[in-house]
């Protein structure tokens, strides 16, 4: 009896918990083979087919949309695209980028005006440079602020800093926030979301396409 009371109460207060609030705004950002990066309800998810987040399902993928389960109804989103005003004809900056043999996207940007190997990075939320790099960069990481991050090897001394630019393949982005973090890690400096956000993308064949539009 004292079993099932018990039991009881567990479940009223069960049905009792608030759940996670519906999604009332979903926008596709990237697209990169069976994964998407998703911002819902204002926050930035990487989903791959098959999962789900504030009752957005990733169905399937294509090189320029996605189809999404929203609370039961499936939809069809393609990438966000940036209009341009006054009826003026845009512009389509384009960079493409193959995978390589480690089935990774490498390519050469500028940062600051210096050139530098990076690897395009979704799961990245900042753009983010080895300490020893940033040293041959000449970006004076000291004055920026003191944080924490995690890395391979646990919790690494890091500093958040601004880059005055970065620029791929023509796409140049200013303003840039970055982490620079103490050490040798990242070995490559890893293009994060603080750029991305800034282009659309599209992979296709082993073939990943930056572009923006004037």
């Amino acid at each position: 009896m004292k079993l099932t009371i018990v039991l009881a109460a567990i479940g009223l207060l069960l049905l009792a918990l608030p759940g996670r609030a519906a999604a009332s705004s979903v926008e596709v950002e990237a697209l990169l083979g069976k994964t998407a990066v998703l911002l819902i309800n204002g926050e930035r998810k990487t989903l791959r087919v098959g999962q789900s987040f504030a009752g957005v399902t990733l169905v399937a993928t294509e090189p320029t949309m996605a189809t999404l389960d929203i609370e039961g109804k499936s939809q069809t989103v393609g990438l966000s695209q940036r209009v341009g005003t006054n009826f003026q004809e845009t512009r389509e900056q384009v960079v493409t980028i193959p995978r390589d043999e480690m089935l990774q996207y490498q390519t050469t940007a500028t940062i600051n005006g210096r050139s530098v190997l990076v690897l395009v990075d979704t799961g990245a939320n900042m753009v983010a440079i080895s300490a020893a790099q940033a040293r041959t960069m000449n970006i004076d990481y000291g004055i920026g602020k003191p944080t924490k991050v995690e890395t391979a090897s646990g919790l690494s001394s890091a500093y958040a800093v601004t880059l005055q630019s970065v620029n791929v393949g023509g796409i140049q982005v200013d303003n840039v926030p970055a982490m620079v973090v103490e050490g040798a890690y990242p070995a490559t400096v890893l293009l994060g979301m603080s750029y991305l956000r800034h282009v659309k993308l599209q992979e296709h064949n082993g073939i990943l396409s930056l572009s923006r539009s004037h």
